[in-house]
């Protein structure tokens, strides 16, 4: 058996509010060169993610009405692909496999303690071959 996950994850990264305006957290996602960001309430709960290309929309009409408009909430996907924390580093490649994503966050007993990348799994499975 390989790593968990919980041996590659990031543990520091960017947490956003729904209520927070689409302008300033496209700005920190891209500050922070983070592909994606869960969106949590005031008790820490997982309630959405945000990614680059969910910024897009809002970018592109930021251009032609020279105004950013909406908050996270608006844009975020509510619908969020998690992965658990006790998994190993396989099982998570194997869902990178099958998923277009970039990035999912990392739960344990329901509660978000991470963020895991495709790179990190990557470099890992290097390590072991």
């Amino acid at each position: 058996m390989t790593d968990p996950i919980s041996a590659v994850m990031r543990t520091d990264y960017l947490t956003l509010d729904a209520a927070m305006p689409i302008r300033q957290a496209a700005g920190l996602l891209h500050a922070n060169g983070q592909e994606s960001a869960p969106v949590v309430n005031s008790t820490g709960d997982l309630i959405g993610i945000l990614t680059q290309k969910d910024c897009f929309r809002p970018a592109m009409m930021a251009s032609y009405y020279r105004q950013w408009r909406g908050n996270v909430g608006d844009q975020m996907s509510a619908q969020v692909k998690s992965i658990d924390a006790e998994l190993d580093i396989v099982a998570a490649a194997e869902m990178f496999l099958s998923e277009p994503h970039r990035s999912f966050p990392v739960l344990r007993a329901g509660q978000l303690v991470g963020m895991l990348r495709r790179e990190d799994v990557l470099g890992r499975l290097l390590q072991l071959g």
